[in-house]
């Protein structure tokens, strides 16, 4: 199959924002203009509540599933990596959302775990972990996958997993650009799980 078509097909796959959707059909509103306007997991969880938010995760997550498989179906492991990072592109900056998106942390996960699913996994119970002593969620999605991206290389993984670690660790930081900012004033706001659970 067309390599810019499977392309432009997993930008569109990481398009489909179910944050917005959700936030639409349940409470109509942009989920974009509350909390803190982004069409993630964690904003969702923060204004419409923790179902809503488990839903979303496990959409964006087969979002990153979806476009690597395609992309190894139809054309082999590097268009399976083109794809993958493609879906968190569209993901971050949907054409139709007018390129505001989310952070793309989920759909990122959804792509490491269809790469290495066993790398994936050890860098998904370090991000709990440092949740868990930081409550930091941002500083969490970004280890999660520089870690990731660290321990293909380490692995001597195909260098097309590497280079696609470094894309993926490059997005997530630029779109934490305010977290980091915030986390080293200590304004970043804290994940309270516990306290989200009693208001659900």
């Amino acid at each position: 199959m067309n390599t810019v078509f499977l392309m432009i097909a997993a930008y569109f796959i990481g398009n489909f924002s179910p944050a917005f959707f959700l936030g639409k059909l349940t409470a109509n509103i942009d989920i974009r203009e509350h909390g803190s306007g982004n069409a993630g997991t964690t904003n969702v969880m923060r204004v419409l509540g923790v179902k809503s938010a488990i839903l979303v995760l496990v959409c964006d997550l087969l979002k990153g599933i979806l476009a690597v498989w395609m992309g190894r179906y139809f054309s082999g492991e590097i268009m399976a990596v083109l794809c993958g990072l493609m879906a968190v592109v569209g993901h971050n900056w949907p054409i139709v959302l007018r390129f505001k998106g989310g952070k793309g942390v989920a759909t990122t996960m959804g792509v490491g775990f269809m790469v290495h699913p066993l790398l994936a996994s050890i860098c998904l119970m370090m991000a709990v972990l440092i949740i868990a002593i930081t409550r930091y969620v941002s500083l969490a999605s970004m280890s999660g996958v520089f870690m990731w991206t660290l321990l293909i290389w380490y692995s001597d993984g195909p260098t097309e997993h590497i280079l696609l670690g470094i894309a993926l660790s490059v997005l997530v930081i630029y779109r934490h650009r305010s977290n980091i900012q915030r986390i080293f004033k200590g304004t970043e706001n804290r994940f309270d799980l516990k306290n989200k659970l009693n208001r659900s």
